[in-house]
């Protein structure tokens, strides 16, 4: 996991780019984002009890195909606190997040007119669980039926790279345990 130090605070890599820019600093990206719709994903991992680990994918409606979890970034909110607020609000659960996963970009019809869109992707760890809302379906699946599930091949891509990501910090929390 990135970590960084800024004035003495040790940041996640998310966390130290809100940390600078509300420090004040130049962030081109947010220039680029001003006219872009921002989306922020949530790549959600489960672990049960038998071991084995569980992704989480929706159904957005019933014309559209399997996809990781998404929502628009409201005004003043953080990519990440997206994610936070569309796992809690619509899929009923706490999850942590643990990383970003990856970024993408792209277009979207709103309001009858074509919007440059950018996408932001999280790794987010389960924790506890309530009634999923506002999906038309939902499911937990392992890896290998996750990515034969997902329609887009950005998101089969999302998917690998967190599954990659997930396995590294593991391998980090079972050294941190030894010692």
């Amino acid at each position: 996991m990135s970590v960084s130090k800024t004035e003495g605070v040790t940041l996640h890599r998310f966390e130290s780019c809100t940390h600078r820019n509300r420090l004040g600093r130049k962030n081109n990206m947010n220039k680029m984002l001003n006219n872009a719709l921002l989306v922020s994903g949530a790549v959600v991992v489960k672990r049960a009890k038998s071991g084995r680990h569980y992704w989480f994918l929706v159904k957005q409606s019933d014309e559209e195909g399997w996809e990781i979890p998404k929502t628009v970034v409201r005004k003043g909110e953080s990519s990440v606190r997206a994610s936070i607020r569309m796992t809690g609000e619509q899929g009923g659960m706490n999850a942590k997040v643990l990383e970003e996963v990856g970024r993408s970009g792209g277009s979207t019809t709103l309001k009858g007119k074509v919007v440059p869109r950018r996408l932001i992707y999280y790794l987010l760890q389960f924790e506890a669980s309530g009634e999923v809302l506002g999906f038309v379906e939902h499911g937990w699946l392992e890896y290998k039926n996750a990515r034969k599930k997902v329609t887009s091949k950005s998101e089969k891509e999302m998917l690998k790279q967190a599954k990659t990501i997930y396995e590294k910090w593991k391998k980090e929390q079972e050294k941190e345990k030894i010692i």
